[in-house]
């Protein structure tokens, strides 16, 4: 069965190269020309969007925080001509799952694409302490109550929760929650780890994220 892909581009010669090409690779293209038509036909139908950062009516990292906030939870694949690593980290920020400069070839795109998709297959259920993790919602839940997660947040978290308190190098959790090929720097990753700290601690959970300084981290 195909897999929906949303196609947010408003070049349309580029748009129409992208939805023949998607095609051929086994994908079904939906088009889109701007940010608001794409929030209007992303859902559940909607297996991963391909995002252009320049639209005409938005900046594409605005439209994947609405999609994000949203419960929007696939992936979702920037495309742009900026080529800066301050431009990917802020695609990342975004709740962006890849980030392909322009120009690019497609077999790449569509080898990117299904690459997002199996790292976004949910895991199974799973628990440890007080600590519930939900694959459905990309969710955690302490007590009873909701911790709303983002999908790197979501891999991050389920990656040490499933070392069942063992040590998790820090180039592993860097694999887990970033695409293969991504340019990820250390802050980039401990941002991430504060920012779940926070969110655990807020929710009352008798857990943390421990530091081996230097070497990876564990749930504690």
């Amino acid at each position: 069965m195909r897999r929906k892909i949303l196609i947010v581009e408003d070049d349309h010669a580029l748009r129409d190269v992208l939805r023949r090409g998607l095609y051929d690779e086994d994908f079904d293209p939906v088009p889109a020309t701007d940010g608001a038509t794409a929030l209007r036909l992303v859902g559940p139908d909607i297996a991963a969007v391909v995002l252009d950062i320049g639209l005409p009516d938005a900046d594409g990292r605005d439209v994947c925080q609405a999609m994000r906030a949203g419960g929007f939870h696939a992936p979702v694949v920037f495309l742009t001509a900026r080529h800066h690593l301050t431009d990917r980290l802020s695609g990342f920020s975004a709740g962006g799952d890849d980030y392909l400069p322009k120009p690019f070839h497609l077999a790449e795109l569509a080898a990117r694409l299904r690459a997002a998709l199996k790292r976004a297959a949910p895991p199974a259920a799973a628990t440890a302490g007080d600590l519930v993790l939900d694959a459905v919602r990309h969710s955690a839940s302490v007590h009873g109550t909701r911790v709303a997660l983002s999908p790197t947040e979501f891999r991050l978290l389920a990656t040490l929760l499933a070392a069942d308190g063992d040590l998790v190098r820090r180039r592993d959790l860097v694999r887990a929650g970033w695409p293969e090929g991504g340019q990820v720097s250390d802050n980039t990753l401990d941002q991430y780890l504060t920012r779940l700290r926070r969110k655990l601690r807020e929710a009352g959970s008798g857990l943390t994220i421990a530091t081996a300084r230097g070497i990876g981290h564990r749930l504690s």
